[in-house]
């Protein structure tokens, strides 16, 4: 049944400061469509803070950065998950939820970080570092969170360092994030030279030239992007993170260095908040729009699945994450 009037019109309400509304009507049929396939099917939506905001404030149940969605997925009573984000994303729903089916509208939504390690690579780490525990973001594949002894994410990636008890850590893949959190800790950290495309993008003379052009703007990074730019920040944090300082703080001006569509889906929520915009897009995330995330409830396409021997050994690592 398709969403009434009023409901369309509420939902273009929350989203008119970042839709323009000439767009708006080429993304209803889409709306409508995939608000009625969740009730049919018992579907759910888990949109990360990447996705358009179409995507994410219109046909998404569950929002938020990559533990968020990790945390929530599993407490979901919903028969069907969409992934709306990228394949590592889909894959750890998966390990959670092993008896739901999950859906990930695009198969080639991936990651340069994920890209960038192999299982095979973690196992010649721990043979050049015996002994050495080795902590592995989340955005990587199942494979490799399987060869791990335990994942973190941007937003919890301390507090598993310093868990462990160690004064080594192997920690995989993203090297710029190793190096933030070695700047935090005394904690020995062992990185990789992963890099994600979008983050490794950013330089300082980009702050620079922001806060020339917008004086006392308010500057937040993700830890994602290398040492210098964090430095030369005002706040660095996850997705949740920088979201949760702009709620807290409301600053006057703001601007977020990280994927374009999170200061959208930000400034949704914080109307009186002027965002500015230096707008390096994930062409991962971009492969999922409306029409797929429809087209995947329609025909059940593409259902994600791991291999039972990785899955086991992935999903502890991913349990002992959610445990600290």
């Amino acid at each position: 049944m398709p969403v009434s009037l009023s409901t369309a019109a509420s939902l273009y309400d929350r989203v008119r400061r970042v839709i323009p509304p000439i767009e708006w009507p080429a993304f209803t049929d889409d709306i409508d469509a995939i608000l009625a396939l969740k009730r049919e099917r018992n579907a759910v939506v888990l949109a990360h803070n990447y996705q358009t905001p179409e995507i994410f404030h219109c046909v998404a149940d569950i929002v938020g950065d990559s533990l968020a969605l990790a945390r929530r997925a599993m407490s979901t009573e919903a028969d069907i998950i969409v992934l709306a984000g990228v394949h590592f994303m889909a894959e750890t729903a998966k390990l959670l939820n092993p008896d739901k089916t999950v859906l990930i509208p695009d198969l080639d939504a991936g990651c340069s970080l994920a890209d960038s390690i192999t299982a095979s690579d973690v196992r010649l780490m721990r043979q050049r570092y015996p002994g050495v525990p080795v902590v592995t973001y989340v955005n990587t594949s199942a494979a490799v969170k399987a060869e791990s002894d335990i994942c973190c994410t941007s937003g919890n990636a301390l507090a598993v360092v310093e868990s462990l008890g160690a004064p080594r850590v192997i920690m995989l893949p993203d090297e710029y994030l190793a190096r933030n959190i070695a700047a935090q800790t005394k904690i020995e950290i062992i990185a990789w030279k992963g890099h994600c495309e979008v983050h490794e993008r950013f330089t300082p003379a980009d702050i620079r030239e922001l806060r020339q052009a917008y004086p006392n703007v308010t500057v937040l990074a993700h830890p994602e992007c290398p040492p210098e730019v964090v430095a030369e920040a005002d706040f660095a944090g996850s997705t949740a993170a920088m979201s949760d300082y702009v709620g807290r703080h409301r600053p006057a001006r703001v601007v977020l260095m990280t994927e374009c569509s999170m200061s959208d889906n930000v400034a949704v929520e914080h109307p009186e908040v002027d965002f500015v915009r230096p707008c390096n897009l994930c062409p991962h995330m971009k492969r999922i729009t409306l029409a797929n995330i429809r087209a995947a409830l329609e025909q059940n396409r593409h259902v994600v699945t791991v291999d039972a021997e990785v899955a086991g050994p992935a999903r502890l690592a991913v349990e002992r994450m959610l445990a600290v």
